[in-house]
């Protein structure tokens, strides 16, 4: 992508609404703007890092064999009368009417939807177990929307939920979304903890939180600083796993899951027969992440100063291209290296804007791309390119004909690190 013919509104200044530094930062970058209090416009920028995110969700989901399917945002009064879940105020329901005066939400959640669609299609235990999945926009009409994209009225959010025949089954269901979420949230590269919590208006037997660290999160813990142990603000100050010594800290709910035994298929009659022809229940689970959320949370963790530091893997370009002048040697320059980089499939933006070099200096720096490649006058005279990494601003001069193989190797070293990280988060989690 050039530069020149992208929706890229940077802004020098924080907005004055901006309490958050993700939401400061969101709207500086130019990767979303403000619609109305709770409700933003996701721009080009905001959008790859969102699709970035899904795709490392939808690799994880796929490893455990879920399904996605797609669910209607508008769900009638009757699936929530039958549930008892229509009066309930703790999820915020924004509740209206069609021409012919029958009643709907926008969803909050899609436990109804999804157990009336399997009450209909699954009626033996041979149908059994499975998990669906959906990526969709949720609407809770919070009554004090803020910090942008971590407390807002709409958002985008995976939702899924397995049904299983017997109880054992469920608790493994359990188990495999609670390792995929591990995955999902470490390639996101998110530092996070995971806490048992009160399951709420979703009701059921067992729910745990994942808690991206961040000062600016609603949600306060008592966190070991020897190891990955986590739990309630108000507990002992030492750890009962390893005896280190608890610490008060804040962070961002970025996913929650729930074993919701048979609550919702009891609730909504989701019956099927087993092998002696008894009718029976199906146990469930439900899964959730909220997608623009945990964008914000990686932002909160991911930035210096000058602006957001994408970790890779979620990353709306992996390098940009700095044209620092208007003179022909140089626009040439830095159109070949952006077309060698293409050509290798490596994701470019160039700035070939007619902009001051300062400014695309700050620009590349506020929107966080993880590997700055520097054209002028001055560094072609010399057959030389400056290769800067965003992450701890490390300056390289690298031959010219070398540039694509270094950016290449560059990419695979950032790769490895970052799966060594993985490897040693999994381990403590382990």
């Amino acid at each position: 992508m050039r530069w020149e013919r992208a929706l890229i509104p940077t802004l020098k200044e924080n907005p004055q609404e901006a309490e958050a530094l993700s939401h400061q930062l969101m709207l500086r970058a130019g990767l979303a703007r403000k619609i109305a209090a709770g409700l933003y416009a996701y721009l080009p920028l905001g959008i790859k890092v969102i699709r970035r995110v899904e795709t490392i969700i939808r690799d994880e989901m796929e490893k455990y064999g879920a399904q996605e399917l797609l669910m209607p945002i508008l769900q009638p009064r009757e699936l929530w009368e039958v549930s008892g879940r229509w009066n309930d105020q703790e999820l915020g329901m924004l509740k209206l009417k069609n021409r012919e005066g029958s009643e709907f939400v926008l969803a909050p959640t899609h436990e109804e939807i999804i157990t009336g669609i399997v009450r209909g299609e699954a009626r033996s235990y041979k149908d059994f177990p499975f998990n669906l999945y959906q990526i969709q926009t949720k609407f809770r009409d919070e009554m004090r929307p803020r910090f942008g994209m971590i407390r807002a009225r709409e958002f985008i959010m995976k939702d899924a939920y397995s049904f299983d025949v017997g109880e054992e089954m469920a608790r493994k269901s359990y188990a495999d979304m609670r390792k995929a979420y591990i995955n999902i949230f470490r390639r996101c590269g998110l530092n996070f903890r995971i806490v048992e919590a009160d399951p709420g208006a979703m009701g059921g037997e067992k729910s745990e939180e994942f808690i991206a660290v961040a000062e600016n999160g609603e949600d306060v813990l008592a966190a070991c600083e020897a190891c990955d142990y986590a739990t309630g603000a108000d507990a002992a100050k030492k750890c009962p796993d390893c005896g280190g010594r608890m610490a008060k800290i804040k962070g961002i709910e970025v996913g929650h899951i729930f074993n919701l035994g048979r609550k919702y298929s009891k609730a909504l009659s989701a019956k099927f027969l087993d092998p002696n022809g008894k009718e029976c229940l199906p146990f469930m689970g439900c899964y959730g992440i909220g997608i623009t959320r945990t964008v914000a949370a990686i932002i909160e963790q991911n930035s210096d100063e000058k602006g957001i530091i994408w970790p890779l893997e979620v990353a709306p370009y992996s390098v940009v291209v700095l044209c620092l002048d208007r003179e022909e040697t140089t626009v040439a320059e830095s159109e070949q290296l952006y077309q060698e980089l293409g050509d290798k499939g490596i994701e470019t933006l160039l700035d070939n804007r007619d902009e001051r070099a300062g400014v695309k200096f700050n620009d590349a720096d506020l929107i966080g791309i993880p590997i700055h490649l520097i054209i002028s006058r001055k560094r072609i005279s010399e057959q030389k390119v400056e290769m800067k990494r965003r992450r701890d601003q490390i300056k390289l001069l690298i031959p010219r004909p070398e540039a694509t193989g270094e950016v290449i190797r560059l990419l695979k070293d950032l790769k490895e690190r970052h799966r060594g990280t993985e490897a040693q988060r999994h381990k403590e989690h382990k």
